[in-house]
Parts: structure tokens; sequence; C-alpha cells
């Protein structure tokens, strides 16, 4: 039977009529920008069944007295980076939890990783919010190509004609929004990027919409955030942080109801960066462009870009909210900004962002007045997913544990790939990604199936290094879809494999939490067949989740490596 413990042991033992709480004597903010009042709230099952001052208790009801306690719909962060740097994007998602956010959308994945989240999350094996998962779309030489990441996990387009087959090519994976990296400007720190065309914007909203699939940019700059209005895309990511908004640009936004999530989070000075005057006059441009757009009757969603340096998960989202109120938004509109917005935003709200009748029962109690002292939005009581009360002390228990989220492990199959399925995926039926170092003067690599012989097919492998210090490219198999759960291979003594190529190159096992062990070996022009043992590696047989082989040359070279027959013996 399909065990439940982790979401179970994260709701509240309580039983109670027909899964009937009812919330008594607390202020509700209703995440409409409405005045707060007093109501109860009754909740049925899954759904909020109804909310009102007069609202009758039915026998049998559990009843949570909130007098002095505001109760709010649960938060939604629009950019979010779970797995991003994360080993233990399971603890990532109960921090999320443990804030009252009970929605997010997720800008680190790619469409291969999409099924097994979602279902691990449905199946109750990983407890978190609801995520919304996003494509990612950008430009050669652009933000969000730079990691040194697979080819799949941002799709690089120039054209329109790039951009209407990029956004096809993932819609099998049924991504719920997509991310477009617009805008190459570096904050006056670094070197531009490369920015997006405007009619190649167009063509990805245009054709996003058409399946019904939000737009969300990468967009700091006021030419570049005029230009994302104009194209329609739905909502405007990050902040603008070069010159302040103008007339033009706030018109635009109002008849293309475009939405403006400014990040405040992951822009905010701290630290020894604080003193920097390009930092200081972003900070004032984005600080000042709250006010204005408020002024201009803009609508704010919030969004934290957490996951990247000093921007914490969960907490960074509370985070948002003071600083949004900080610069300019009333405590309500702040709320609405996290709650009505950010659910409209995503199309969503028909079914959750705010305390309403028919509503999903995503609710966050706190003790204080968050509608009038913002900073109590910190001072979390209860909350509740889908009508379920969670379990906080066990959440904070879980983040603190020195163990990896547990996520069950599958069982590994002998054959890991022979090249020849038709469809191109591994005999897994996973995609080979590739990785080099980073920057924009990255290495460049391909890979593709060759002919070694008639009917039998080969991987082959052609990277070019970069002029920079120790590069390096490399492919990878992840041994479950998008290398998400875990695979035990412990039943196994090794990995065999063919190949030929010209030097040195690393076998690479990584195991859940990311830690990897290598072990080098050499190939020539002739094919020859390796074995690497499980005892020459560090990794833990029964937690993989990819193996990879990599070539690293001076700078500048280039290499070649081709590989057949890769299994576990």
């Amino acid at each position: 039977m399909r065990s439940l413990v982790p979401l179970l042991l994260l709701c509240a033992a309580v039983s109670h009529a027909e899964g009937l709480t009812a919330i008594v004597g607390g202020t509700v903010v209703d995440g409409l920008g409405n005045p707060p009042f007093q109501a109860t709230v009754l909740i049925r099952g899954e759904k909020i069944a109804a909310v009102g001052p007069e609202v009758r208790i039915p026998p049998g009801a559990r009843v949570v007295q909130a007098e002095g306690k505001t109760l709010l719909p649960g938060l939604f962060d629009l950019h979010t980076h779970l797995r991003a740097a994360s080993v233990d994007w399971g603890k990532t998602l109960k921090a999320y939890l443990l804030n009252g956010v009970t929605s997010v959308v997720d800008f680190a994945t790619y469409p291969e990783e999409y099924e097994p989240m979602r279902r691990l999350w449905a199946g109750g094996k990983i407890a978190g919010p609801r995520i919304a998962l996003a494509a990612r779309i950008t430009t050669p030489g652009g933000h969000g190509a730079e990691a040194g990441r697979s080819d799949v996990f941002s799709l690089e387009v120039l054209t329109p004609r790039e951009a209407r087959a990029a956004v096809r090519r993932v819609l099998p994976y049924q991504p719920d929004v997509i991310k477009v990296f617009t805008d190459g400007w570096r904050y006056d720190l670094a070197g531009d990027m490369t920015s997006m065309g405007e009619d190649t914007l167009a063509a990805i909203v245009e054709e996003a919409h058409k399946s019904g699939i939000e737009v969300l940019t990468h967009t700091v700059t006021l030419k570049r955030a005029k230009m994302a209005a104009r194209a329609g895309v739905d909502v405007i990511a990050h902040g603008i942080g070069d010159s302040m908004a103008d007339k033009e640009l706030i018109s635009l936004m109002t008849a293309k109801r475009t939405v403006y999530a400014p990040t405040l989070a992951v822009y905010e000075p701290r630290g020894a960066t604080a003193s920097q005057p390009e930092r200081r006059r972003r900070w004032e441009n984005l600080t000042a462009n709250v006010a204005a757009l408020k002024a201009g009757g803009q609508t704010f969603a919030v969004g934290t870009d957490a996951g990247m340096p000093g921007t914490p998960h969960g907490v960074s989202t509370l985070h948002e909210l003071e600083l949004l109120v900080r610069g300019g938004l009333t405590p309500v509109e702040a709320i609405a900004a996290a709650t009505g917005n950010g659910a409209r935003a995503l199309g969503v709200f028909a079914e959750r962002g705010s305390v309403s009748e028919g509503k999903l029962a995503d609710l966050l109690l706190v003790d204080g007045t968050p509608h009038t002292a913002i900073e109590d939005i910190r001072r979390t009581n209860r909350v509740f997913l889908s009508g379920r009360e969670l379990d906080l002390d066990s959440l904070r228990r879980r983040i603190a544990d020195k163990q990896l989220t547990p996520i069950p492990a599958t069982q590994a199959a002998g054959r890991i790939d022979d090249f020849e399925r038709p469809d191109g995926r591994s005999s897994v039926d996973t995609l080979w990604i590739n990785a080099t170092d980073a920057g924009h003067d990255r290495s460049r690599m391909s890979f593709t199936r060759t002919l070694r012989g008639h009917g039998n097919r080969a991987l082959s492998m052609i990277a070019h290094m970069a002029e920079k210090e120790r590069p390096f490219a490399r492919v990878t198999v992840p041994l479950s879809r998008g290398g998400v759960e875990p695979v035990d291979a412990s039943r196994f003594r090794g990995v065999s494999f063919d190949a030929r190529g010209e030097g040195e190159y690393k076998f690479v096992a990584a195991e859940y939490g990311f830690r990897e062990s290598s072990v080098p070996f050499s190939a020539d022009a002739n094919w020859k067949a390796f074995r690497i043992a499980f005892a020459q590696i560090e990794a833990k047989t029964d937690a993989l989740l990819s193996l990879s082989f990599e070539m690293a040359r001076r700078p500048g070279a280039s290499g070649w490596l081709e590989l057949d027959n890769v299994r576990f013996y």
C-alpha cells in the first residue's frame, strides 16, 4: 500500500465530524484588498464552506479559537528556486509551509523533473506547498544560460520562429508557467548579457497563451519592462532598478494588465555589499518604483528569488511583504499582493487565494494584526493546506534533522543505455544531458547518437574548452526521470561501459544530496570495455541519482568521447 506517512505526520492529529473545522473569534483579511472584518470561517473537507459573523457551527465540528489572531489566505511566492544549490528540496518545501506559504512558483527545474516532483508531492512522499513549475527560455549569451547547465534546462532562442518552437517543445511536459529571461542588464556590476527582442518575446507570449500558460519574465530595466508589457507578459518577475518608472510604462502595464513582482528581498543591500554605490542606486530605484507604480494603480504580487544568496526560503516571502510596505503599499495591499493577486496572476484564483466560500482551505492564522503591523506576518500560529492543519512542530523537527528528507528509491535495472531506442531516450527512459563550466565564456559541447557499426548506435560527444582555468565538459544520464528520485543499485557490483576517445576522462557517480564521486579512466581510438567497481567510488549505491562522463582539457583545446553499452554489472 502506498505510504502517506510524510503527509500524515505533518497534519495535526485531530478527528472531527465530516472534516469540519470552525475558526472563530478572529479577524479575517480576505486577500481581496477589503477592510479586515470579524467572522467565523467554516472548513468542510478541503474547502471553505462558509465565511461570516453569523455562521452556524455544526455539532461535532472542531473549534479553533482565534481571538487576538488574524486569518489570511495561504501566501503565494511567484519566484523561487527550489532545487537550485539545495541538497534537500524536501526541507526547502517545509520551510515554506512553516511560514504559511502554501503556493510557490519554481524557476529552477527543467521539464524532465516535472513528473516526479508532482508525483512525489501528490502522493505525500514530499510534503510541501502547491508547486507551479516553470519552463525556462532565454537568449544565447543571456541570463539563465550562463550556469553551465544542460541545454534542456534553459532553451535558447533568437527569433520568433525559434521562440514558438521552444514553447511547443515543452508543452508535452505540461509546464504550469513559462519563465523568460528578457533582460541582460547586470546592474552595472558586470558586463551586460544579451537581451531578447520584442518580436521574439511576443511570439513566446502568444504561443504560451494559446495553451493557457502564463508568462513571467526576468526584467530589470525600464526599457525592457515597457517591451515586456507591450508583448503581453503576465508578470514582470523582478524589479525595475536602472531608473524611475514613467507614465508610458504605467499606461502600458494598465492596458495589458501586467502584474509587478519586484523581488525586493533578493536586492536588499546587506553585509559588505551594502555600501556599493551601484547597489545603493538600484535599491533606491527599486523602492521608489513601488510607490510610483502604486500611484499609477498597478497590481503587485509577491516573489522573492528565494534560493539565491541571502534569500532564505519561506522567511524571505514574509520579508518581501515588509519591504513592499516600506516601499509604499499598505499592509492590506501587501497581503493582497501575496494572496489574491498572486492567485490571479497564475490563473488559479477560482480555486484559491482568498478567504471565500468555495475556495480551497489553504489558510494562515497569525498572532496579532498584520493588517496594521505587517511584521506580525512572521507570527505564524497555524497553517492549513486543503483544510488540514499542519503540525508546525513536526515541520521544525524535520527541517532541523541532519538526515536528508527520505525519498523512496526505485530499483535499478541492469541496462542503463545501449543507445538503440528510436525515441532517443535512454534504456531507463531518461534524457542524457550535458554540462560545462559556468560563465558566458564557458566551454561548448554537443552530443548525438552515431553509428558504431551497421545497426549499432553509440553516443558521440565533442567539446571545445573555454579559455579559462579548469574548463570541462560532461554528459550525464539521470538514472530516474530528471534525476529526482534516487535509485538503488546496491545489488550490483559496479558500472560497465564501452568507450573510445583520446586521452584522460572521469567517470562520475552522483548520489542523493548531490555528492559526487569520480574515477579516472583513459581511452584511445579503439573501442574498449571498462568496469568501474563500486568499491572504487564513495557514492552510496542505494541512493544514486546519475552517472556522468567528463573530459577536461587545456584551455582552448578540443576533445571527444564515444560511449556504448552502459550498464550495471
